[in-house]
C-alpha cells in the first residue's frame, strides 16, 4: 500500500492579488449546486426554500441571501438556480437533499467553477473592459446576477455591491480568466 494522500486543491491555489485599490482573490471552501425544478414543483421547492432557509427563491437575474449555510439562491434561468453555501464536509447534494428534500432535481458543480471575487474602486472599470454586460449600479444593483462572456470565457457574475463582484468560471480555464482579469485590472490603473 502507497503512502501517499491526495488532498484537494482549489483551482488557482487560494490566490490573492493586489493592484492598487483593486483585489482580486480565489474563493474556496465554498460549495456550489444547481437545482432543476420538476415540472410543476416549483411551489414545493419555494416552500422548502423557505421553511429550510428563511428565505424564498428569486427570480431570473437575482440572488436571495440565507444565514443558514450562507448561502446564496442564484436564479439563473426559469426553473433552474445555483446555490452557493459554506462547505461542510459531507457531500454537497447530500447536504442540499438533508434540507430540501426530493423538490427539485440537485446536481454537484463544485469541481467544475473557479470562484473569484473582485472588489475595489476600479473593479467595475476593469471588468467593463472584458464584460458586455452594462454594470453601472443602476443598470446592475447589488445581487444582481447573469451569465455572459469575459473575453471569450463563460463567466456567472454577482454583484455583490460597492464595486464588489463574485465570478465564476470554468475551472479548465482557471489560468486564462485569471489572466484575463489581471491584464484588464493592469490596463485601468
Amino acid at each position: 500500500m502507497s503512502d501517499f494522500m491526495l488532498k484537494v486543491r482549489s483551482p488557482l491555489d487560494g490566490i490573492e492579488l493586489t493592484y492598487g485599490d483593486v483585489a482580486i482573490r480565489e474563493i474556496t471552501g465554498r460549495d456550489i449546486v444547481s437545482i432543476a425544478i420538476p415540472l410543476g414543483g416549483t411551489e414545493t421547492l419555494s416552500k422548502a426554500v423557505i421553511s429550510a432557509y428563511q428565505t424564498e427563491l428569486p427570480a431570473v437575474g437575482r440572488c436571495a441571501k440565507s444565514h443558514v449555510d450562507n448561502a446564496h439562491f442564484l436564479g439563473m434561468a426559469p426553473d433552474q438556480y445555483f446555490i452557493v453555501f459554506d462547505r461542510s464536509g459531507s457531500e454537497s447534494t447530500d447536504k442540499i437533499t438533508s434540507k430540501l428534500g426530493k423538490t427539485g432535481y440537485f446536481t454537484d458543480q463544485s469541481d467544475s467553477w473557479v470562484m473569484m471575487r473582485i472588489g475595489g474602486p476600479k473593479s467595475r472599470t476593469a471588468l467593463e473592459r472584458i464584460c458586455p454586460i452594462d454594470l453601472h449600479p443602476t443598470v446592475f444593483p447589488e445581487e444582481s446576477v447573469t451569465r455572459t462572456l469575459m473575453e471569450h470565457l463563460s463567466t456567472i457574475i454577482l454583484s455583490e455591491g460597492n464595486d464588489h463582484y463574485l465570478l465564476l468560471s470554468a475551472r479548465s480555464s482557471a489560468g486564462s480568466f485569471l489572466q484575463v482579469l489581471q491584464k484588464s485590472v493592469e490596463n485601468v490603473l
